[in-house]
């Protein structure tokens, strides 16, 4: 009798793990949010590569320009994230040569397509700022990653706010 209740209790053991565990989430491939900026149409969220997006032998460079940090479940750039965007659009005015790609970024908490249209809310605001500030904007591009790609592993503010975030992927 001792057996059978053993067994019973390691099959809803395993029960219980398979079920906890899960698969892990799959991107949908061809998912497109609206990008509506300066006339360009249809950002591919996860699409092909950038150099394909601009033109063939072009290549990507990520981790030139400092992060956009943004406050929670905001797509509003603050006062004091400015000065990065000045940065970022006097160096694409000097430089005509090639795009950039603008990444939106979020937490984890949110639901993932949530996430996904706050990513790209974020990109979409920082693509305008540099429109507005010269920035011809066939040169730019959007992709939002929603929560898919932290920086910081953390469940805490500290971690969550490293993760708010907007990055640059200069195309040339």
């Amino acid at each position: 009798m001792h057996s059978r209740r053993w067994v019973a209790v390691v099959m809803v053991g395993l029960v219980c793990a398979v079920a906890f565990t899960g698969c892990k989430r799959k991107p949908r491939k061809g998912a497109m949010l609206g990008d509506n900026v300066g006339g360009v149409t249809g950002t591919d969220v996860y699409g092909e590569g950038l150099a394909d997006r601009f033109g063939e032998g072009r290549s990507e460079v990520a981790g030139q320009f400092t992060p956009v940090y943004f406050d929670y479940d905001s797509a509003q750039i603050n006062e004091s994230e400015r000065g990065k965007l000045d940065q970022v659009a006097d160096y694409l005015r000097r430089n005509a040569a090639g795009g950039m790609v603008v990444e939106g970024h979020c937490d984890e908490r949110g639901s993932n397509e949530y996430n996904l249209g706050l990513g790209e809310r974020r990109a979409l605001a920082i693509r305008s700022y540099l429109v507005q500030s010269g920035v011809d904007a066939a040169r730019l591009q959007t992709k939002s990653f929603g929560e898919e790609r932290p920086v910081a592993a953390g469940h805490d503010e500290g971690s969550w706010s490293q993760n708010r975030r907007g990055e640059f992927v200069l195309v040339q």
